[in-house]
């Protein structure tokens, strides 16, 4: 093995199955699928493939395309349709019922004031892409590196990145200012993560200098694709040619740190970069109660219908009775005699026709009845709300200096609505700070002895270059384990333990890390890598006397007990979710070749050779299962030594493997597969991931309020179980039900057992349900606990429905060894068979498909980088600010929307019952008394600004009290503030308003002289009053604001009122003067109100009173509690049943 060294191989598999169907990145290229790329030659390589410049466009609109495309945009909404052909239809002369400007002039305002806004959001766009675009990189022209702005790079071009500087596309590497060709990447603008990651330069060009030799080959790759963790490419340099992969590239957004420089050569550029690729948001999601309010839309504009099929078919009526009259009726003539001795014809088109005009007219007098202004106001309500989440300071985060993140601004109600919480663990209910806890080597436990803290010992430091450098975590450390790794080797105990540790700090990607302290002379090392798991591992590799201090792509030094020795490193097969374990062939200074392999339980038993150390073996599974019985993650390591022929056969396979033109991959886990067996076992690792500060306490509080947290991880089902005891999602009292059956018949078995057990249980128990109100103690609750396999066989199967009515039946489910798109299909189990809504909660990249399908997608920004985050609807920093978002915010959401939702119906349809009140009085010719101004501007001005401040902030209680009491979230699930009884009692009570605003008035100024247009303008302002007030008896907390713009909104209706009247080219013309010098006319303001809202007032008495909800007792106890009264600490306050079992569709 004397030159092996020399011989670098890499084996690159990380992530990429999770991710193939991003691209091609696993799978051969075809000519035609590929793009050729001639290096340093951009002209040629453009030339052919007109590959895209490197100018990002985040931006949606430029100036020309702004207003077709906004308006293209807004008119998928059927409602705006619907309004425009009402104008449309307005501007026909037989159908002109309101001048042709004023019928636009909602649609206009409502079309207006959205353009404005993406007017805006999109200007901040342009401003952001101009900076980018404008950004100077060092690209090769003539020979030399010149500046040149990002948007005119090429690919094809070679590129010289500095350190600490952003790559301006994606580029190949050439070669770095390591001699070894690594170069250090962050890739924080990427996905979030801010460990450092490892990227190499091929061999073949490291030596080659852009500036002092013509550089030329032919790359061809893989058209551009999301995969950010795949890729796939040949390079042809000198005649040579190599295969490339996901560590010879960087991508666009990363960072070059600890590297002097780097140069590359583009091969992806601008918008078809990975990174832009990747940069669309999630998919859009619909409020639920929006969603349930179009029913309610389509059931107005049926009563909309009927209303005008009404007032047509009447007037059919009168004009067959009036048939010999219309010649010379004053207000309906068939003949004009305004021209002496002419008689001319008006327009009438006969009975069939009158009739159809005036149902068309009646559709542009009622157009209202659908409210055109409900639609801006939900979203102004909404970036309101918005607004006031982001700056709630109990959701930021002071660690991370996570601020809370509202990323979807049209489902923010459905957050007062959430039934089930599919919550991952590792990282979202634990800390992903992982901390070595123990060890079982060669079959001992080493994790009762005693320990203690470590502190600067020389043990713990070593000396590089008259400088100390010493590890910058500090771990605890088993006193015995110490003593014996300091032994040496001359033992068999002593043997395991140094490759025991010798794998921990050799078989890994970390890269240590050289910072200052304050001390010149004390460097500290500060372990970077992709995995928190093998940052761990490391550290308490260093803190037992294995402190590995330099990593490149074709060495490591390890300081073992103060002696550095230096390691060839002759392979790496990295992680991947299929082979579950990673290795590292290492060439020993003593010529040995040995590789060390680590790995999930599941799979290192596979392929350890059990021949040999039965004993070992026995008692590793045993302290295996004790450490994950009390939550800790397990790994288990072990290696074997390589014959001469084994290492060049496998070094053969490996070369040949990653040329292969087709099937790589799968070549490639073949070969890593073929090394990794007989191995003999060296011991296991015990990591511990500590909860999350306030997780018990969450996941109590959301028990308490009727929600269902499931807990979907990745982990053994023990380290589950133990995690849901320590986070009381699991109590000693509750009865656990278990599938983990190795065939579908097995899990069919198990599923009908479990299933008449609880139905048995629940029969004992009287039907008390295993959700809501019942003690978690109560020995009657149930715990679902299902694994991996045991869903790969229930999942789209007939089964599911088995395993849908077993887990509502029980109070806690957890899912144990679940790949990603399992946890999404566990996520549609539910969704697909109840109304229910779910909410999914992770970190990771592997929880972006149950956030993406759960109805709200809850991402944290946690140690695993911002994948979750980017496809999340929200996002936050902790898995406890849950508990505010939802109980609190969530709970305001709802209310406020409901109510405003229910106050627009009944607001819209009191003004059209008025003027179809006043239709059955004027032979239902559809003339109105109110001005079309006052009509039109009603729901847009009159009316709208109250609603919507009302909607940001009104409270019906206190966040402490909605804290203390999680019950009273269960109105959101019941749907209490916004229902189809709700919405018809709404409609009955706004048919009594309506009539008394047009009859109180009408039997006031009858058979008087007073004009249509005085009655007009007081049938405006009444209507106005009456709404206003209807608004403000709702309301429960006021403030200024409130104060300001309800008596506000009168006010303006005043003027306005005024304003229009006292212009004489308009109708009515100073009518409102008239009308105001009559007593009669005040005494319609105060009793039109009072006697409009008796009926409403009556209804709130009594049911607060006599049959009060949660909702109104809790505000009752607020009233008492701050005037002092009875509500003391300690206090408890009866509330209803939160909610009963789901049922199925």
């Amino acid at each position: 093995f004397g030159d092996l060294g020399s011989r670098i191989q890499r084996h690159e598999s990380r992530r990429a199955p999770e991710f193939e169907g991003y691209g091609t990145s696993q799978k051969e290229i075809d000519d035609d699928d590929a793009r050729w790329i001639y290096i340093n030659d951009p002209v040629k390589t453009n030339q052919k493939y007109e590959f895209t410049g490197n100018s990002i466009r985040t931006s949606k609109y430029s100036f020309i395309s702004f207003i077709p495309r906004n308006l293209f945009e807004q008119f998928h909404r059927i409602a705006y349709i619907y309004f425009l052909v009402i104008a449309i239809l307005n501007q026909l002369p037989q159908l002109a019922v309101f001048g042709r400007g004023a019928s636009i002039l909602p649609l206009a305002i409502v079309l207006f004031v959205s353009a404005i806004k993406d007017a805006y959001e999109d200007l901040r766009r342009h401003r952001g892409d101009r900076i980018e675009n404008n950004r100077l990189a060092l690209v090769l022209v003539n020979g030399r590196f010149q500046e040149k702005k990002w948007k005119y790079i090429q690919v094809g071009e070679i590129i010289k990145v500095p350190s600490n500087q952003s790559l301006p596309c994606d580029i190949v590497l050439l070669s770095t200012s390591d001699p070894t060709g690594v170069a250090y990447v962050q890739t924080i603008n990427l996905d979030g993560e801010s460990n450092l990651k490892t990227r190499y330069a091929k061999q073949e060009t490291l030596m080659k200098n852009p500036e002092k030799e013509n550089i030329s080959g032919i790359i061809k790759c893989e058209k551009p694709n999301r995969n950010i963790y795949g890729f796939q490419a040949n390079m042809e340099i000198d005649g040579k040619k190599m295969s490339l992969g996901p560590s010879n590239i960087i991508l666009r957004g990363c960072e070059l740190k600890n590297t002097k420089w780097a140069i590359g050569v583009a091969v992806y550029a601008g918008q078809e970069t990975k990174a832009m690729l990747n940069s669309s948001g999630a998919p859009s999601k619909r409020s639920c109660l929006e969603t349930r309010m179009n029913r309610e839309i389509i059931l107005l504009s049926l009563f909309l219908i009927a209303l005008c099929t009404v007032v047509s078919a009447l007037f059919g009526v009168w004009l067959v009775n009036h048939k010999d009259e219309l010649n010379d009726l004053p207000y309906y003539r068939k003949e004009d005699y305004s021209e002496p001795g002419e008689v001319d014809s008006y327009n009438y088109y006969g009975v069939g026709l009158e009739i159809f005009f005036t149902f068309l007219m009646a559709v542009i007098v009622f157009q209202i009845m659908i409210p055109i202004s409900l639609y801006i106001s939900m979203e102004l309500v909404r970036v309101g709300q918005a607004y006031f989440m982001v700056g709630d300071g109990q959701m930021y985060d002071e660690a991370s200096h996570a601020k809370f993140q509202c990323r979807a601004l049209n489902i923010n109600e459905d957050l007062g609505q959430i039934k089930y919480v599919f919550s991952d663990k590792t990282g979202t209910l634990t800390e992903n700070k992982m901390e070595f806890e123990c060890a079982s080597i060669c079959g001992v436990d080493y994790s009762t002895g005693t320990s203690r803290k470590l502190s600067d010992q020389a043990s713990y430091s070593v000396r590089v270059d008259d400088q100390i450098c010493r590890p910058k975590m500090k771990l605890k450390v088993d006193t015995e384990l110490e003593v014996l790794a300091k032994g040496g080797t001359g033992t068999n105990e002593g043997e395991h333990i140094h490759n025991f540790f010798l794998a921990l700090a050799a078989c890994n990607t970390i890269v240590p890390i050289v910072t200052d302290t304050d001390d010149p002379t004390v460097k500290l090392i500060d372990y970077q890598g992709e995995s928190p798991d093998e940052q761990a591992l490391v550290y308490s590799a260093a803190a037992y006397g294995f402190m590995l201090i330099e990593r490149t792509s074709g060495h490591i030094v390890i300081d073992v007990q103060g002696e550095k020795q230096r390691f060839d490193v002759l392979g790496l097969h990295e992680f991947d979710s299929d082979r579950k374990r990673m290795s590292v062939i290492l060439g020993f200074p003593d010529k040995t070749v040995k590789v060390f392999v680590k790995g999930a339980d599941t799979t290192m038993f596979g392929i350890i050779n059990s021949s040999l150390n039965r004993d070992v073996i026995t008692a590793t599974k045993a302290h295996l299962h004790k450490y994950s019985s009390i939550g800790l993650r397990t790994l288990v390591i072990g290696m074997r030594e390589l014959s001469g022929p084994e290492f060049e056969q496998w070094q053969s396979s490996y070369e040949a493997a990653s040329t292969a033109l087709m099937g790589r991959a799968a070549k490639l886990r073949h070969v890593a597969s073929n090394i990794e067996k007989n191995i003999q076992i060296l011991g296991a690792s015990a990591i511990e991931d500590k909860l999350q500060e306030g997780v018990p306490e969450a996941i109590e509080s959301l028990r308490v309020a009727g929600i269902k947290v499931w807990v979907l991880t990745g982990d053994k089902q023990e380290t589950a179980i133990s995690i849901g005891y320590s986070s009381k999602l699991l109590t000693n009292e509750m009865k656990q039900i278990v599938i983990n059956g190795s065939s579908k018949d097995m899990c069919r078995r198990r599923l009908q057992e479990a299933l008449t057990m609880a139905r048995n249980r629940k029969a004992m128990t009287g039907g008390a349900p295993n959700n809501d109100e019942t003690s978690r103690d109560d020995p009657s609750l149930l715990a679902l606990i299902i694994d991996g396999t045991s869903l790969v066989y229930i999942l789209d199967s007939e089964l599911e429905e088995e395993v849908f009515l077993l887990a509502c039946e029980c109070a806690v489910v957890l899912c144990c060894r679940v790949a990603p798109l399992q946890k999404a299909g566990v996520v549609s189990l539910i969704k697909n068979r109840t109304d229910d809504m779910t909410l999914a909660i992770g970190d990771g990249a592997n929880d972006v498909s149950m956030i993406q399908v759960a109805d709200v997608g809850v991402g944290i920004s946690g140690q695993e980088g911002r994948q979750a985050v980017m496809a999340s609807d929200f996002a936050v920093g902790q898995f406890r600010f849950l508990v505010p978002l939802l109980l609190v915010h969530g709970h305001w959401n709802y209310q406020r929307m409901g109510n405003m939702i229910l106050y627009n119906f009944y607001r819209n349809a009191v003004w059209v019952l008025l003027l179809f009140w006043y239709t059955l009085y004027t032979a239902y010719s559809l003339t109105t008394a109110v001005t079309e101004w006052s009509s039109m501007l009603y729901s847009v001005i009159y009316t709208s600004i109250p609603t919507i401040v009302v909607g940001i902030l009104d409270k019906d209680l206190s966040r402490r009290t909605l804290l203390s009491y999680p019950q009273l979230y269960g109105a959101g699930q019941r749907e209490e503030c916004y229902n189809s009884k709700l919405f018809w009692v709404t409609m009955a009570d706004t048919v009594w308003q309506s009539a008394v605003v047009f009859f109180i008035p009408l039997a006031a100024y009858w058979k008087t002289t007073v004009d249509g247009s005085a009655l007009g303008d007081l049938w405006t302002l009444a209507a106005v009053v009456m709404v206003n007030l209807h608004l403000a008896m709702d309301v429960i907390r006021w403030n200024w604001i409130m104060h300001t713009t309800i008596w506000g909104s009168i006010v303006a209706t005043f003027m306005c009122v005024i304003a229009i009247d006292a212009v004489p080219v308009l109708p009515g013309y100073w009518a409102v003067f008239h009308a105001m010098g009559n007593s009669a006319f005040w005494l319609c303001m105060i009793g039109v109100p009072v006697v409009g809202m008796i009926p409403r007032f009556v209804v709130k008495y009594v049911s607060h009173y006599f049959c009060p909800g949660d909702i109104q007792i809790a505000r009752e106890a607020e009233k008492y509690n701050e005037e002092g009264s009875w509500i003391t600490e300690g206090s408890v306050v009866e509330m209803s049943r939160i909610s009963s079992p789901p049922l199925a569709r």
